[in-house]
């Protein structure tokens, strides 16, 4: 079952009510899959509201634990999320589940210092091969590994732009063909409507 957004005049969803989601599978695009080499790029902002108005839905009908990949891109940008909420919503946790050890082995020093932060951060974390990357088969079976261990997946992505969400966009649908699980999608129109409203309470202000 795949859930397209849907936002009430607030800005907040009001589709998912009857859904009950304990543990959320949230990924999405890498950072360079979008164009964000850094950290002050305007773009953050709005995916990470867009994020934001979604999980606290979710948490206010009942979820538990946010699951992440810990790639640069929307699985940081939830982590940081997490953190934020976690004084308005203290019972949330998130897990950092990685394909394999040492994920972070050839990322430059700031990603390298910013990851390492979340995993001491996290709730828990753990790898599913328990062994250094050796095959592409490590990402499947995590993939597989967390679809399975999860209620439901929140997903930033776009049909008309592929990346790396792809793989797992697939492997869910397949899943949710013979298992209730619900795939929450935020793509492109859902941004340019989050970055409108953004727009539009600045000019408020001025």
């Amino acid at each position: 079952m795949v859930t397209r957004t849907c936002y009430d005049g607030l800005g907040r969803l009001n589709k998912l009510g009857d859904i009950m989601i304990k543990r959320l599978l949230v990924t999405g695009y890498k950072a360079h899959e979008l164009g964000i080499f850094n950290d002050s790029h305007k773009g953050i902002p709005i995916i990470k509201q867009t994020l934001e108005n979604q999980l606290r839905v979710l948490l206010d009908g009942g979820l538990e634990w946010v699951i992440l990949g810990g790639g640069q891109g929307v699985e940081t940008w939830t982590a940081e999320l997490i953190l934020d909420l976690k004084d308005e919503y203290p019972h949330i946790k998130f897990a950092i589940i990685t394909p394999f050890l040492e994920q972070e082995k050839n990322w430059n020093e700031q990603k390298k210092e910013k990851y390492e932060r979340l995993l001491m951060q996290a709730d828990y974390h753990t790898s599913v091969t328990k062994k250094p990357y050796e095959a592409p088969w490590q990402f499947i079976e995590r993939n597989k590994f967390v679809v399975r261990n999860t209620d439901g997946m929140l997903i930033v992505y776009d049909e008309e732009n592929e990346g790396s969400p792809m793989f797992m966009k697939k492997l869910a649908e397949q899943y949710a063909e013979k298992n209730d699980y619900p795939i929450i999608v935020i793509d492109a129109y859902d941004l340019q409507l989050m970055a409108e409203e953004i727009a539009e309470e600045r000019n408020q202000f001025l």
